[in-house]
């Protein structure tokens, strides 16, 4: 037999010796990928299961952190009118009417909210302008909301609302979705603050009308809106609630 058959065969061998080896190697990783699939998802295929992982977070709304029970005491013995259903469904109308006119570019369309929460409002759509960029959220659902904290601060009380939602939430530039998607569904979670300030659009108002100016009784015009009674006959005057709560801010989280 001559040196060069020799050779041949040798290689050969082990060539048939490597893909021996190879071929266990493949089977041994793919038992472990289809061992930890089993574990992870349930599932022998790994593509699949992550398939399924990233279809449950996409139909998985967020937790909300919640401590509305905590609070409602506290919140009850400072404001015995305070209407919880009530804030909570504006709350809800607030963030979606936010998100809406983000979607639509037309800040008009935010149903409430201080003039900190409109300016919030009006940056962030100067800023998608700025960038030429739009950004949208369709098929708002919300899922729950609850409160997350009560603030008492110089003489400022908030209440931070926070809610769990979904939508389909893309942000486009020229036209491409640089993050997002339009095909499935996003899960989110904001806080939305009420605060208890001096609505001072009523102010104006009343100021305007001349509502409360004047002493019921003799007629003499008031100091201010805040006077307790008449300086020239002394007659009580009832005074404006010009307090009120109103949203302040939208933040996702």
């Amino acid at each position: 037999m001559s040196g060069n058959l020799i050779a041949i065969i040798v290689i050969m061998v082990l060539l048939l010796v490597l893909a021996g080896i190879i071929y266990y190697a493949y089977c041994n990783i793919r038992k472990k990928l289809r061992d930890t699939s089993r574990m992870l998802f349930g599932t022998d295929s790994m593509i699949e299961g992550m398939k399924q992982r990233e279809k449950e977070v996409e139909m998985t709304p967020k937790s909300v952190s919640s401590a509305t029970n905590l609070y409602m005491p506290s919140i009850m013995r400072d404001f015995p009118e305070f209407h919880y259903d009530e804030m909570k469904s504006r709350a809800e109308n607030v963030l979606t009417s936010y998100l809406q006119s983000i979607t639509k570019q037309n800040p008009a369309l935010l149903s409430e909210g201080t003039r900190e929460l409109k300016e919030q409002l009006r940056l962030r759509l100067e800023m998608l302008q700025n960038q030429s960029q739009k950004e949208s959220f369709e098929n708002i659902h919300i899922h729950r909301t609850e409160i997350h904290q009560y603030r008492k601060q110089r003489g400022r009380q908030s209440i931070v609302l926070q809610t769990a939602v979904e939508y389909f939430h893309a942000l486009k530039e020229n036209g491409k979705v640089i993050r997002g998607s339009e095909e499935h569904k996003e899960q989110a979670k904001y806080n939305v603050e009420l605060v208890y300030i001096q609505d001072q659009d009523m102010i104006e108002n009343q100021e305007d009308a001349g509502l409360g100016l004047n002493c019921p009784n003799c007629g003499a015009p008031l100091p201010g809106l805040g006077a307790k009674k008449c300086i020239y006959c002394d007659t009580p005057i009832v005074e404006y609630n010009l307090r009120v709560w109103n949203f302040s801010r939208v933040e996702e989280v």
